[in-house]
């Protein structure tokens, strides 16, 4: 079966014009120029959804995000819920990386695994980060490179807290060790081999990344560092370890748009920068001596509105779509997503820009959301 979107401004995520999208089964076969009567006397059936006046780009590509629910800093009751394919799909979310944060005892990786694959089988695209917050690293088969080598889903390490009171308060030459695992598992995987790191608000802030790069040997395109928008300080940190080679990642949050502004007119370098949702993460509220004094849990649709609010921000959209596609999968490897080039996967967005909704989300080939409805469910939705 064919599946034709037609005639609206394609971003790829460069700027292609208005352009025909052929799709079969789970891939782009061509873009361009379409004889639609000779595909509808070779497939009767033929799928044509018209995106004129409508701007196509590539499905975000979440690589923060607790699939599994988080939470539990204030006891069992603040244990955040897991999160459904139809709330991926609302937010234009057609591939994720799922990852454990704090609590790395109740929430297991085997649950994570299974919880990926689950989502997978619904439609989507599905990855995983070994390990939690904490040193020494869980694993599902007893080591870093084991998981990277044996277990499909997982692409890397993550999420290592550092400057966090939660964290395991780890030395640097274990982090080191940590990354150099990692990175050997990327290898003997094909995978990316990254390790994600939490950025907490203590005192020490980046200190520890710029420890890891000059007095280790380490690759600065395997370190994918996120939450460095928690104040300008975090942000100048980010900006030189950009500069590096390193990765880096904003959480999406209201301040969002204020923090790409800021990173880019100071020469933060575009093509190694991400946005995430962390979507069902915990938001424990600290005061003063770290006491907890609110709580709230993570959306996934606050990455798409700070999409949105970016596309109305900027003129040159070709900086920020790569934000949320391409970039995110450069430092993933993750082949075949986060553009729309022949012969890649079909997950394909179509944003009405005029109110800044989505229309239609198609993830593999398979339609999601089809004129601002979800017609995929998960299981028990």
């Amino acid at each position: 079966m064919f599946t034709i979107i037609k005639n609206g401004e394609v971003f790829s995520p460069k700027n292609i014009g208005q352009q025909s999208i052929l799709i079969q089964g789970k891939k782009i076969i061509k873009i361009g120029d379409i004889d639609i009567e000779l595909l509808k006397q070779l497939d009767p059936n033929l799928n044509i959804i018209d995106a004129e006046g409508h701007l196509v780009i590539p499905g975000i590509i979440d690589p923060h995000i607790h699939l599994l629910g988080g939470g539990g800093e204030a006891g069992y009751i603040t244990r955040t819920p897991e999160v459904n394919l139809s709330e991926l799909i609302k937010s234009g979310i057609t591939s994720v990386v799922g990852l454990i944060g704090t609590d790395g005892l109740s929430r297991t990786l085997t649950n994570l695994y299974s919880k990926a694959k689950a989502l997978e089988a619904e439609g989507i695209s599905t990855y995983m980060y070994t390990g939690n917050y904490h040193l020494p690293v869980t694993t599902i088969t007893g080591s870093i490179k084991g998981d990277l080598l044996l277990i499909d889903k997982v692409i890397g390490t993550g999420e290592i807290a550092i400057n966090d009171f939660r964290s395991s308060i780890p030395n640097t030459e274990e982090l080191a060790k940590v990354i150099a695992e990692t990175t050997v598992g990327g290898m003997l995987g094909a995978k990316a081999g990254v390790t994600h790191f939490h950025i907490g608000t203590g005192k020490h802030k980046l200190k520890q990344i710029h420890e890891l790069l000059e007095n280790y040997d380490v690759k600065p395109n395997k370190i994918y560092v996120t939450h460095f928008d928690k104040g300008f300080d975090l942000l100048d940190e980010g900006i030189k370890l950009s500069k590096k080679g390193v990765y880096v990642d904003l959480t999406a949050d209201v301040n969002t748009v204020e923090c790409v502004e800021y990173y880019q007119s100071h020469n933060g370098d575009m093509g190694r920068l991400t946005v995430s949702s962390d979507g069902h993460g915990s938001l424990p509220k600290f005061g003063k001596k770290n006491k907890l004094v609110g709580y709230d849990v993570a959306k996934c649709s606050t990455l798409t509105n700070q999409l949105f609010n970016l596309l109305a921000q900027y003129k040159n959209w070709e900086d920020i779509i790569p934000l949320f596609t391409s970039n995110v999968a450069k430092v993933l490897t993750l082949h075949h997503k986060g553009r729309i080039v022949e012969n890649y996967d079909a997950d394909i967005l179509v944003i009405d820009t005029n109110k800044y909704e989505i229309k239609d989300v198609m993830a593999k080939g398979k339609i999601m959301l089809a004129d601002y409805k979800v017609i995929r469910k998960g299981m028990f939705e």
